[in-house]
């Protein structure tokens, strides 16, 4: 029988700055001392629903629920009678019967949030247009393992004002850091999320700021961070937003601007020569690979808290 309380990680806004730094500070112990939560989800199960395809967060998701025991099942859009027209609602309510979490990778941010409605079993976001939430809680973990921790930690993002854009900005004015994003003019982030992010950073201490000045965004800054500049169901774009990103790609130059012992960050996969230089990502500063592992880390430590029996 399931519990009637459930939480869900579908929007962080939703989540107060000590419950994501709880989170965060399992994901330590977790890496540390993988060995001692090897039955920490035994017997529990996990469906993960794809509407777009993915290496990371499939591959995290689904090695995480083993690592702790559990059980991690893969389902396609092909897989699911939602393909054929089933309602979300219905698809939430059967799979509460049979799993002790959902996690979702969609197009709509209403689709996973009609999951987290409907469903009484925990729901996270594995990736929407809107937000993703899992990937800010590695880049904020990489950056507690680089520096130390957060607060005032001055972060910067330079491209689309995309999903990995937003969620930057509300994991890290909950955190208490300051988040620059800098944008070609058009493609600044939502309103909306920047409002938000904005009321947190006044509680946290934290900052932020949306620039389509590269200057004022980097200088200063002890992370870069980037990404594509055009998301999956963008691809009809591409060629017209290759020519507005161009000026704003990471490289050398860019780098010099942040402090010296700046890291390069990106949620991959890259693209290298458009929206970052070989030079930047494949350098010394470049700590991507750290990212892409604290995904595994840091999903534990999410799954371990909303589906654990503690």
């Amino acid at each position: 029988m399931k519990a009637s309380a459930k939480r869900d990680y579908v929007n962080e806004n939703d989540w107060a700055p000590s419950e994501i730094g709880r989170v965060l500070d399992l994901a330590a112990r977790l890496k540390s001392g993988p060995a001692g939560w090897k039955t920490a989800l035994a017997g529990k199960s996990l469906a993960m629903i794809f509407e777009k395809s993915s290496t990371r967060t499939r591959v995290s998701f689904e090695a995480g629920m083993f690592q702790l025991g559990g059980l991690g099942m893969f389902l396609s859009s092909r897989d699911l009678q939602l393909g054929r027209g089933e309602p979300i609602s219905d698809t939430a309510r059967v799979l509460s019967r049979y799993v002790d979490g959902i996690m979702a990778r969609t197009y709509a941010h209403a689709t996973v949030e009609d999951l987290a409605r409907f469903a009484s079993i925990p729901v996270i976001n594995g990736l929407s247009d809107l937000l993703h939430p899992c990937q800010a809680l590695a880049d904020f973990q990489t950056i507690r393992e680089r520096f130390g921790g957060t607060s005032g930690f001055p972060l910067c993002y330079v491209g689309d004002g995309n999903n990995v854009a937003h969620s930057l900005l509300l994991t890290g004015a909950r955190l208490g850091a300051r988040v620059a994003v800098v944008t070609p003019p058009g493609f600044e982030p939502q309103a909306r999320v920047v409002e938000w992010a904005r009321i947190a950073a006044g509680e946290t201490g934290g900052e932020v700021l949306v620039t389509s000045s590269i200057e004022e965004g980097v200088t200063g800054a002890r992370a870069v961070y980037t990404d594509v500049w055009a998301s999956m169901g963008q691809e009809a774009e591409a060629q017209d937003r290759a020519k507005k990103f161009e000026p704003y790609r990471v490289t050398r130059r860019v780098m010099a601007m942040a402090q010296p012992d700046a890291v390069f960050l990106h949620c991959l996969p890259a693209h290298r020569g458009e929206e970052v230089e070989a030079e930047v990502i494949d350098s010394p500063a470049s700590a991507v690979f750290d990212q892409a592992e604290n995904r595994l880390h840091a999903q534990k430590a999410l799954l371990v808290t909303l589906l654990g029996s503690g």
